[in-house]
């Protein structure tokens, strides 16, 4: 009997480093990069990061959910991002880099909802939350090279994630709840 597996979609700035932290959750399946919400079919790597072809940057999420709800893939993915910031994240500037959940169905929206909602309440923020909810289209997948970058690119993917000021981010903004939380994975 094949498993029922589903799907997430989250735009959370370079997908390069939103795909090591839910590979570490289990119940993973695959985690791939690629272009989501614009309005030219098939975009190139190039086309996206010129700003012009309206997609964000974001990485679809295949999963287990009998091994990982999507709450939990939603508390991972506000855990990545700076979700006050309309104009990129980190040092990625522009529409690509934005930050999105794209839902699938009529209850990943309203969980998308629910967690804005409660994580705005938090007061863990002094800016408003900006990050928007918004219906699923075509998700094209970037290019190979993209798949994976962090294990294909150690040295690469390790300078440019030191360099882009996420890290420092996540640490000021939930410190060791951060670690604990993908620890409990392993």
């Amino acid at each position: 009997m094949e498993k029922a597996y589903a799907t997430a979609i989250f735009a959370g700035g370079c997908f390069w480093c939103m795909v090591s932290p839910f590979h570490a959750l289990d119940g993973i399946i695959e985690v791939e990069s690629g272009y989501i919400g614009g309005h030219i079919p098939n975009p190139t790597y190039e086309q996206v990061k010129s700003q012009q072809s309206g997609h964000y940057e974001a990485v679809r999420i295949t999963y287990d959910p009998n091994m990982v709800s999507y709450e939990k893939l939603l508390q991972a993915y506000w855990m990545q991002i700076d979700p006050t910031d309309p104009g990129g994240q980190f040092h990625d500037r522009g529409p690509s880099y934005r930050t999105a959940i794209f839902y699938t169905t009529e209850e990943q929206k309203r969980l998308a909802e629910a967690s804005r909602q409660a994580l705005a309440a938090s007061g863990r923020f002094d800016a408003p939350i900006v990050t928007e909810i918004i219906p699923a289209t075509t998700f094209y997948l970037a290019e190979e090279y993209h798949q994976d970058f962090y294990k294909k690119n150690p040295v690469e993917y390790q300078q440019d994630r030191k360099i882009s000021g996420r890290d420092e981010f996540i640490k000021k903004y939930w410190g060791d709840e951060y670690w604990q939380f993908f620890e409990k994975d392993k």
